[in-house]
């Protein structure tokens, strides 16, 4: 035996294996090109057997669902999505088309609040004020005779009379009826 030793040890110096270095150092060597071999083959098959088909769960994907089932997932997902986003932007066009209405109030108010303003600084004027209502009232001053001129164009305007003068109660106008007052 000894001399086996020396013989074992000259030979894995050499680059040489003994009979059990050489059954573990081939079974590495096939494992390491055992994967290169295997690929598309299923595991414990031989190396020459067909490929097998592709399971459901093989082509599941994430979570293990078909195509279809994902398809209406996604669906789903996305329809949630735009119905997260769409009252929120319903709302904010919503107000944005009521601060445009605001605004565009806003500026007419404004220049109604400037024409009012002019006009009041315009009757805070006597002499304005007395040709207002000359015109538009038909006031005269006392001692000035009034002349209407008709254009022949123009419909005349009916000259209004004065309210009858409203008495009291009906036993008061008897009462002046009977004395004559």
């Amino acid at each position: 035996m000894p001399s086996g030793r020396s013989s074992d040890r000259q030979q894995r110096r050499r680059g040489g294996a003994t009979s059990a270095a050489r059954g573990s150092g081939a079974r590495r060597r096939s494992e390491a090109q055992a994967p290169a071999k295997r690929s598309g083959t299923r595991p414990g098959a031989p190396s020459g057997s067909r490929p097998r088909p592709k399971t459901r769960s093989e082509t599941a994907g994430a979570f293990k669902l078909s195509s279809t089932r994902r398809a209406a997932l996604l669906a789903l997902l996305l329809c949630a999505m735009a119905l997260s986003v769409s009252v929120p932007l319903r709302t904010y066009l919503t107000q944005r088309d009521e601060l445009a209405a605001q605004e565009e109030q806003r500026t007419e108010l404004t220049q109604q609040v400037r024409e009012l303003e002019l006009r009041k600084v315009q009757l805070s004027d006597p002499e304005r004020v007395e040709a207002e209502a000359r015109s538009r009232l038909g006031y005269v001053r006392p001692g000035e005779t009034p002349y209407v001129v008709e254009l022949p164009g123009q419909p005349m305007a009916p000259p209004t009379a004065p309210a009858p003068e409203e008495g009291g109660a009906w036993y008061s106008d008897l009462w002046k009826s009977l004395t004559g007052n």
